[in-house]
């Protein structure tokens, strides 16, 4: 094996926090070079310089917002299709590795070198205005606002999982104006105000929650009509959205999606966590563009 070949980035500070020098030690063994990333601008640069340098296998410890910063390294070096992803789950939630069957960060390790390689989907987010083109692999989120996907305490995702930002939401919806927004895509349109729209690629969000299909080369997308503010329950709010067929909740799948103010207004995004403004975001998926380790309970075509 070439020396280099499989590098591990690991976050000291995801979770816990108690992680690093284990997980050095067990990937060391497994003929992994390891870095400690100490920030998000840290850890994009080492995956794109892993990317540029022929790494066959990339393993990211971290929590979600970790795994998204290491994708767009690799995306700036234009290397999703030559680099393998292993997830080694170390962040409070870990929506990205419960979905790809990773069931601790043991089992992360352990699938770091003899997991099945799936090709999966990637979504991209481009802005206008020669705006960058972002990827990511869990969700990109509009409202409600979308900064309580970040901001949502580790006791409420917990809880909640993959829909814990809305807990947070619901508690601010009385100070929250709504979204006058437009969703237009080859399947389906909307536009009016909404409390939020939910653009899933390794989750989806209706139903009975769990994982979308992350190899249709689809997203799962929700948008949820502004909902009265006076006496909302947060459980309610909740079972609101989670609802098949829920009177103003408008699900589709697509693979290609253009989300757009109707006022002028900037929209509050979060892509994966990461929080950015947009007047418009066209978003695209890219069918198996990465080839990521999976656990034996990761579903490839969920129902």
């Amino acid at each position: 094996m070439q020396i280099g070949s499989r590098r591990c980035l690991v976050n000291p500070h995801s979770g816990t926090a108690d992680h690093a020098e284990r997980v050095r030690r067990a990937m060391e063994a497994r003929g992994f070079a390891v870095t400690d990333t100490d920030s998000a601008d840290h850890t994009v640069a080492l995956a794109a310089a892993a990317g540029r340098e022929g790494v066959s296998t990339l393993a990211v410890c971290g929590g979600d917002g970790t795994v998204n910063d290491a994708l767009r390294g690799l995306s700036r070096a234009d290397a999703l299709g030559e680099v393998t992803l292993a997830v080694l789950p170390a962040g409070t939630a870990n929506l990205l590795a419960d979905n790809l069957g990773i069931e601790s960060l043991d089992h992360g390790i352990e699938l770091s070198d003899t997991g099945e390689a799936r090709a999966l989907d990637v979504g991209v987010a481009a802005g206008t205005d020669g705006e960058s083109t972002e990827p990511f692999l869990v969700s990109c989120i509009a409202g409600l606002p979308a900064n309580a996907s970040t901001d949502t305490p580790g006791e409420l995702k917990a809880r909640f999982g993959t829909l814990a930002f809305l807990v947070t939401g619901a508690r601010e919806t009385v100070a929250f104006d709504g979204l006058d927004v437009r969703v237009e895509s080859p399947t389906a349109s909307w536009a009016g105000e909404a409390l939020c729209v939910l653009v899933g690629n390794s989750r989806k969000f209706v139903g009975e929650g769990g994982q979308a299909d992350m190899e249709d080369g689809q997203f799962d997308v929700v948008v949820a009509e502004r909902m009265p503010a006076p006496g909302i329950a947060v459980e309610a709010a909740i079972h609101r959205l989670l609802g098949e067929e829920t009177p103003g909740v408008t699900h589709f799948r697509t693979g290609d999606l253009h989300v757009a103010a109707d006022d002028g207004e900037a929209i509050t995004f979060s892509r994966d966590g990461e929080v950015s403004t947009h007047e418009r975001l066209d978003f695209r998926a890219l069918p198996g563009a990465l080839d990521v380790r999976v656990g034996e309970g990761y579903v490839p075509h969920p129902e």
